[in-house]
């Protein structure tokens, strides 16, 4: 359980929510726009979740076949974790960035992404779609998933497990929505303070964080295949 809490914790650090947060925490009515991107990413995630923990795991597989698969998904969830920490800590994505980021100079006004237009149009519609759109799982959260299904818990505490991830993978937008409700100029200057510290040291904590999940995934697949 101690794991899937890590990893619910690293999922959480989340750039591209963090980005879209800030937008909509500057435009009109931003609870409603809050509140539709949560519930579209709560949407996406709860049914993720549950129809990889049940569907998949009540399919019928044999004992067999699900014990060799098992090992087989941590070494690959492990290697792509791995693959990941490689690719920001050699800094092949900064120098991916940096080309995008000098054709767009070359234009005499920097014009708004496409999510930022979306954004723009202030509607709680638009903000759910992109919940959507923008929450499908990445590695934490299917990390999370295999070792939930390792604990063999009954449904009961399976459901609360995978809600209790999720409220901690959305924590970027229901620290905002509360906040903003309770006192929203302090919680515009926090988010902008946070987002100072991600630009900071976000790429750090997702070397080490990946890494560490990786070498987790493909020591315990590995030993899973030899046992």
């Amino acid at each position: 359980m101690g794991n899937i809490f890590l990893l619910s914790l690293v999922a959480a650090a989340n750039a591209t929510l963090l980005a879209a947060v800030t937008v909509m925490l500057f435009l009109p009515s931003p609870k409603r726009l809050l509140l539709g991107f949560l519930l579209g990413a709560l949407l996406i995630s709860l049914t993720t979740g549950f129809v990889i923990v049940f569907a998949v795991h009540d399919s019928g597989a044999t004992s067999t076949t699900q014990n060799t698969l098992s090992p087989s998904m941590d070494i690959a969830l492990g290697l792509i974790a791995l693959l990941v920490a490689y690719v920001l800590g050699s800094g092949r994505d900064e120098r991916l960035k940096n080309r995008r980021k000098k054709k767009e100079n070359e234009d005499a006004e920097k014009s708004p992404s496409r999510v930022e237009q979306l954004l723009g149009r202030g509607s709680a519609r638009v903000t759910f779609a992109l919940g959507v759109v923008l929450t499908l799982p990445g590695i934490a959260y299917l990390a999370a998933l295999r070792e939930l299904d390792n604990l063999n818990y009954a449904t009961v505490p399976t459901v609360l497990v995978i809600i209790g991830f999720n409220v901690m993978l959305l924590l970027l937008l229901e620290i905002p929505l509360l906040g903003y409700a309770l006192a929203p100029e302090r919680t515009v200057v926090e988010v902008q303070r946070f987002r100072a510290w991600l630009s900071r040291s976000g790429r750090r904590m997702a070397i080490i964080g990946a890494a560490g999940i990786g070498a987790l995934l493909v020591a315990r697949g590995v030993i899973g295949l030899l046992t």
